[in-house]
């Protein structure tokens, strides 16, 4: 994996609210990838998350299942996925662009938007999480190529730094998202064309969406929404079991590690001895 991150890459992130690396994976770890992703959405038989049957809440599942199929926390269930997932290297980008000094896992989640799938409206990430941090972060990984044609991200830069913690619509109406936000309707969306096998981060309060998928192949990505250490709960369950939401405090820090395992703290990073 194309792992560093350079001093330019982070203050593009800093400024804009996202930043796409080329070639993150390799011919092989891509193979490697998309094996392991397949056979982690195939056991998953449809269901959302790997505790329960239903599907996630707060949104209008008839459009969002026309949208693309989300499978979410697969490293829960599923050995390779989590090898991929924990891994160190993942977590200490994400930290870097960030700008924080600890990394844990929200969620994963495998997105794939089937041929002709519907339009991801612009949307932000992090109001609908049980946290709320300016340095959430999200790494977005092209298992296939990520076109014009097949519904690539778009950004609208800058936005996170204008948007708040206010969920703000995810419906079947593209510009939906400005009746909360009318400031931003004539910021230019930019689109992320990626490769198969890049990758991209943005902030979790970044606006973003896809168009349609216009082709009749699938476009699948891997991604995993990442949660700054020391993040404390807001109330909300989001993916969190009934169990998990009830022991729960508002107020208190999120340091489940069977839940949101920590990847990368550089207070844990070893230093040679002087």
């Amino acid at each position: 994996m194309n792992t560093n991150i350079t001093a330019a890459q982070t203050e593009f992130y800093q400024e804009n609210g996202f930043v796409v690396i080329d070639d993150f994976l390799t011919s092989d770890e891509l193979d490697h990838w998309r094996q392991q992703v397949d056979e982690a959405v195939a056991l998953r038989k449809g269901r959302a998350l790997p505790d329960r049957n239903e599907v996630t809440e707060g949104a209008d599942r008839t459009f969002v299942n026309k949208v693309f199929d989300q499978l979410i926390n697969l490293w829960q269930d599923h050995e390779g996925v989590k090898k991929l997932m924990l891994d160190e290297q993942l977590g200490k980008m994400a930290a870097q662009l960030a700008q924080v000094d600890g990394i844990r896992i929200w969620h994963d989640q495998a997105l794939f938007k089937q041929p002709w799938g519907n339009p991801s409206t612009l949307h932000t990430d992090n109001p609908y999480w049980s946290f709320h941090h300016p340095q959430a972060i999200t790494i977005w990984i092209a298992l296939d190529d990520a076109t014009l044609q097949n519904g690539c991200l778009y950004f609208l830069p800058g936005s996170h730094k204008k948007t708040t913690y206010q969920e703000a619509g995810f419906s079947a109406n593209m510009d939906e998202f400005f009746i909360t936000f009318p400031e931003l309707k004539n910021t230019p969306a930019v689109p992320a064309n990626m490769k198969a096998g890049s990758c991209s981060f943005h902030n979790g309060l970044v606006v973003h969406g896809a168009n349609a998928n216009m082709t009749p192949f699938a476009r699948r990505a891997m991604t995993c929404a990442y949660m700054p250490d020391g993040a404390i709960f807001n109330g909300k369950k989001n993916i969190l079991s009934e169990a998990q939401h009830n022991a729960l405090q508002v107020g208190q820090t999120l340091q489940d590690d069977q839940q949101n395992p920590l990847l990368w703290s550089k207070n844990l990073v070893s230093t040679p001895e002087s």
